[in-house]
């Protein structure tokens, strides 16, 4: 047979030309489809995408993560750099903890004067992240899909990273709202993944802002620092809320100010039904701390008065 008595196959219907194991719908359409127009675009190979450039900061570090990060409450404070150019360098690591490590980080526009100090808090990896007691701390906590509720219920990994997750968005969305009211709280800068960036609370020598437990203060120093301490905790109280985790170590005391950090476990007296017991916890903590540096019987029953507590109160069973 010459190739002048070959007949191109007619694909517009079904039979012969169906490939075994594969559905096909046809049209008359494709009847006038040239097949080795189909052929050449079937061998065609896609091309290889050109290569990414290198799009490290030339002065080293990263570039700042405040376009893709969940910000701060408005308006931002006039110190803190919000320049999309900026770069942050890592310059030390502050504090290790069970949770989370916190290091210093410097956001600054190369070329300019324009740069400020962050703490970075870093929640740890999964294998490598510790939560105590959580399960008291998240009742009253939900999410929307039941899941979710049983993974973390079961600690499974998918489940543990959805509660590191949670601790995250709740010490950020904590501080935010405490922030807006007032309260002695570091500024909550940005929230980008398991990472939060915060105002960095320094001495005018540089250095970290100390712990409360770090101090011996003088007994005026200590009654002050006591009365800002009573002063904190009405807002808290007021605004339905318990630290959970408040103690000594807990509290920095920045140029004379008290202010409270680490506040993922933040309870809602409320909705957590062991609200009440954490709140109590908390005062036993701080208040045994300031009689034992020496604060007179009288100045700790005036503070706890202003709560509507007393030494002896225990919440209701």
């Amino acid at each position: 047979m010459s190739q002048h008595d070959r007949l191109p196959v007619r694909r517009g219907h079904i039979g012969d030309a169906r490939p075994q194991g594969r559905r096909f719908r046809f049209s008359d359409d494709i009847d006038d489809t040239d097949d080795r127009a189909v052929t050449r675009r079937r061998r065609t190979r896609p091309a290889t995408p050109p290569a990414t450039p290198d799009d490290t900061p030339v002065t080293g570090g990263r570039w700042s993560t405040w376009d893709v990060a969940q910000r701060g409450p408005a308006p931002y404070p006039t110190w803190l750099v919000t320049d999309l150019a900026a770069v942050d360098t890592e310059l030390g690591i502050i504090k290790t903890g069970k949770e989370a490590d916190v290091h210093l980080v410097q956001r600054a526009v190369p070329g300019t004067s324009r740069s400020c100090l962050l703490a970075a808090k870093r929640y740890r990896s999964t294998e490598h992240r510790l939560f105590h007691r959580d399960a008291a701390y998240l009742e009253g906590r939900r999410v929307r899909r039941s899941r979710e509720t049983r993974a973390m219920a079961r600690r499974t990994a998918f489940g543990r990273d959805l509660l590191a997750g949670q601790w995250a968005v709740a010490e950020f969305t904590a501080l935010g709202r405490l922030w807006r009211l007032g309260a002695p709280v570091p500024y909550p800068v940005q929230l980008h993944g398991a990472e939060l960036l915060l105002e960095y609370l320094d001495e005018a020598d540089g250095q970290a802002a100390p712990r409360l437990a770090q101090l011996r203060p003088r007994p005026a120093r200590l009654r002050e620092l006591w009365d800002q301490l009573i002063d904190a905790l009405l807002i808290l109280i007021d605004e339905g809320l318990a630290h959970g985790d408040l103690s000594p170590f807990n509290l920095l005391v920045h140029r004379g100010r008290l202010v409270l950090i680490d506040l993922p476990q933040v309870v809602d007296l409320v909705a957590n039904p062991q609200g009440q017991a954490f709140l109590a916890r908390d005062i036993q903590i701080v208040t045994g701390w300031f009689a034992d540096r020496g604060l007179p019987a009288q100045i700790v029953d005036a503070g706890l008065s202003r709560l509507r507590i007393t030494r002896n109160w225990r919440p209701a069973p």
